[in-house]
């Protein structure tokens, strides 16, 4: 059953197109992920959906909900956590819950055993000031406070940007048992290995949905073989296979490349005539599939 359905939404911000008809469903209960990134308009997606500014063109649905017309019903059943951390930095961490429950009508104490799992690693410091915590323990006090009356509905608008990698491993672990407690969920983030964790993507750029699948799917269905190359000169090294296999889809990861081609193994050992450099086929990688998607389109 749909949680949302979205519907040929558009939104321009004078002469820039932050979407252009975009288009898709979230069943209920799933870990949906928008991936994108930079300036790709999963900030102002995310906002439309939580009712903070109207779409140009297109509606959506939330829950059989019209965004339009029952904006203050979805935003009693959604929990909404932004990009930048938005609680009130001179009340403390506590106070910042109270006041969030609040708001909802609702004491800490109905839904405490939601984020307790959360709570319990902040509640040392309920009496510092939010302003004053590290970036891990705020992204943890603002997904408490997004969920402190139990919506039906979570948006989490780039959750993990600058959060240390042990933190962000806990945040995903989280979100699963969420997911287990009956809330749906979407998601947005610029790090692809994130996508991983979510039952289905969206990959969107430049205000645009390229491609709606699960990671299995998008994977399986990626149609070449792919092969890291490292050599000590990475940039002569991409002139030289664009010469030798003028069709191949060359990207840079690091001090490798990603080098996408029909050729079997034996075919590109056999083409290539440079000194010093490691030939491995390898597994794409979801970075892989976006970067060939979004060449497609």
């Amino acid at each position: 059953m749909e949680a949302i359905r979205v519907n040929n939404i558009t939104k321009s911000y004078e002469n820039i197109n932050a979407l252009s008809n975009v288009s898709f469903s979230i069943n209920q209960t799933e870990i949906f992920g928008l991936i994108g990134p930079d300036g790709a308009g999963k900030t102002t997606l995310i906002r439309i959906l939580t009712s903070l500014i109207l779409p140009d063109e297109g509606n959506a649905y939330i829950l059989n909900l019209d965004l339009k017309k029952d904006y203050k019903q979805i935003r009693k059943i959604i929990g909404y956590m932004p990009q930048r951390f938005s609680l009130y930095m001179d009340l403390s961490v506590e106070e910042n819950l109270q006041f969030y429950a609040e708001i909802f009508g609702v004491s800490i104490k109905d839904n405490y055993y939601l984020i307790e799992p959360i709570y319990k690693q902040i509640e040392p410091y309920k009496e510092r000031k939010a302003g004053k915590l590290s970036g891990g323990m705020k992204q943890k006090l603002a997904l408490s406070c997004a969920l402190i009356h139990r919506p039906k509905f979570l948006l989490l608008d780039e959750p993990t940007t600058g959060v240390d990698a042990i933190s962000r491993i806990e945040f995903w672990e989280m979100l699963k048992n969420y997911q287990n407690e009956g809330i749906t969920i979407l998601v947005s983030t610029p790090y692809m290995d994130e996508a991983l964790q979510c039952n289905r993507l969206a990959f969107i750029k430049e205000g645009k949905i390229l491609t709606v699948a699960s990671p299995s799917e998008i994977l399986n269905n990626y149609p070449f073989n792919i092969y890291d190359i490292k050599n000590e000169n990475t940039y002569q090294t991409i002139e030289y296979f664009k010469k030798i296999i003028p069709d191949a889809i060359i990207n840079r990861f690091g001090q490798s490349l990603h080098c996408s081609t029909q050729l079997s193994f034996d075919e590109i050992i056999q083409a290539t005539d440079i000194n010093n450099i490691l030939i491995e086929k390898i597994e794409p990688t979801i970075e892989d599939c976006f970067l060939w998607i979004s060449q497609q389109q």
